[in-house]
Order: structure tokens, then C-alpha cells, then sequence
């Protein structure tokens, strides 16, 4: 099912939206071309998230207590922020940007622009965060926005809950125009999942494998929730002062 426009209406333009939008597709197209050139690997062992080799480094830095550990660990960190803009293959980023196409442009209206930034950067590291606890020896990188935009999804349910979403359901060559409500979004996020190792680009341990990774993406869910609700509460207290 392709997800392709809501019935909320359009309150303000998503340009933080579409920054994001055009920033992965150029990131993404970067990676075509050291793919082409057989560089891929070097870069993405770079800048993706190895699990193991974090918690290594932080490991070494609390034992060690040599400052040049603690630059290592920062180097890990900055990972957290670039592995959000690397997919593994064509079904993953077009998955997720068409995701964050039709549910991310209310969230931002409701943010504005620039908190809805720090709401999808803080969404995604929180979930990347999460799934290096739950899988810590992990040596394959872990690439995606996955997580912030499941984070996405969350909060537009939470602030959605009634919308109906404009879908195709393509039925090999015929495609059908229906309508679903956007909490059936919920499920097929975990669905869709399992499927995004379809055209995997040449990286060693092909896409994320679908283990309990995913659910941690899955995760990502109930951070937006949790955030959508903790912003709403301080609007209210904001009225009542």
C-alpha cells in the first residue's frame, strides 16, 4: 500500500519537509555514485552506526581515562546524526520519504519549522540510541530514518487519530485508489519493514537485518507519541499562566 495525501488540510508550506526530502535523496544518490566507484563500504563503515564499535569506544574511554578516547566517542556520537541520511537500498529511502512526504508535513504546521527540526533529529537519535542498547555487538552498520520518521507517524496518529489517508493499492498491474484510516499506518510500518532489503546497495550485511533492530525502529513510534504529548502539555500550562 502506497500512502499518497491526507484530508487534513495544508496550514502552512513544509519547507523543513522538503529540506529533508531533498537532503536524503542527494545523500542517497552520493552513495550511488561510490557505489559505482566501489567505495561505498569504506564510507559507510564511516559514517553508518556500528553498535559494537560505540560501545566500544565508550568502554575504552571510562577505563582507559586517556583523552584521546573520549575523541573517539565523539566521532561515534557524530555518527548518530549522518547515519540518519544513509539508506541501504532503493525500497528503504522510498519507503521512508514517502512516508515523511504525506505525514510529516502537518506535524511541522503544528511545530513550525524549527521545532519540528528538533523534533525529528531528537526522535531519530533517541531511536538509534535505543537500538544500539538492544543490539551492542552488532559489527554491521545501521542506516535509515526509520526512527524519526516512525516518530513522525506517531505523533501524527496522536494528533490525527480520525484522518483518512489517500492510498494506491497496486494488485500487480492494476492499481486501486482507497481510502484508510491513518492508524492502519501503524501496523504497516512494522509490515513494510521486512521488505526494505529489495534493491540493497553493495554494503557488507546488505540492509538492516530484521531482527529486534526493527522493533526499536517499531520504537520510534512511541517516542513521537511521548514528545507530540509532552510539547501539548506545555502548551497548555502556556494558556493557563
Amino acid at each position: 500500500m502506497i500512502p499518497i495525501s491526507d484530508n487534513i488540510p495544508n496550514r502552512s508550506q513544509p519547507l523543513v519537509n522538503y529540506l529533508l526530502i531533498g537532503f536524503n535523496i542527494c545523500i542517497f544518490l552520493g552513495e550511488l555514485k561510490l557505489d559505482i566507484a566501489g567505495k561505498l563500504q569504506n564510507f559507510i563503515n564511516h559514517w553508518g552506526i556500528i553498535p559494537n564499535r560505540i560501545i566500544t569506544v565508550i568502554l575504552d574511554a571510562f577505563t582507559t581515562h586517556n583523552p584521546a578516547a573520549w575523541v573517539a566517542v565523539m566521532i561515534g556520537a557524530g555518527s548518530l546524526l549522518s547515519a540518519m541520511f544513509l539508506h541501504s537500498s532503493f525500497s528503504q529511502i522510498l519507503g521512508n520519504l514517502l512516508f515523511l512526504f504525506v505525514f510529516g508535513k502537518n506535524i511541522e504546521a503544528h511545530f513550525g519549522h524549527l521545532r519540528y527540526l528538533i523534533f525529528y533529529m531528537i526522535s531519530g537519535i533517541a531511536t538509534e540510541i535505543l537500538q544500539i542498547l538492544v543490539e551492542p555487538k552488532l559489527t554491521i552498520p545501521l542506516l535509515g530514518a526509520n526512527g524519526a520518521i516512525a516518530s513522525v507517524l506517531g505523533a501524527y496518529i496522536f494528533l490525527f487519530p480520525k484522518a483518512r489517508i489517500e492510498t494506491i493499492l497496486p494488485l500487480v498491474i492494476i492499481f486501486i485508489p482507497i481510502t484508510l484510516p491513518a492508524w492502519f499506518y501503524l501496523f504497516w510500518w512494522f509490515i513494510q519493514q521486512a521488505f526494505y532489503g529489495i534493491g540493497s546497495l553493495n554494503i557488507a550485511g546488505g540492509i538492516n537485518l530484521f531482527s529486534i533492530g526493527y522493533w526499536a525502529h517499531g520504537l520510534g513510534i512511541i517516542i513521537g507519541i511521548i514528545l507530540i504529548w509532552y510539547a501539548q502539555r506545555g502548551k497548555t500550562k502556556i494558556r493557563q499562566i
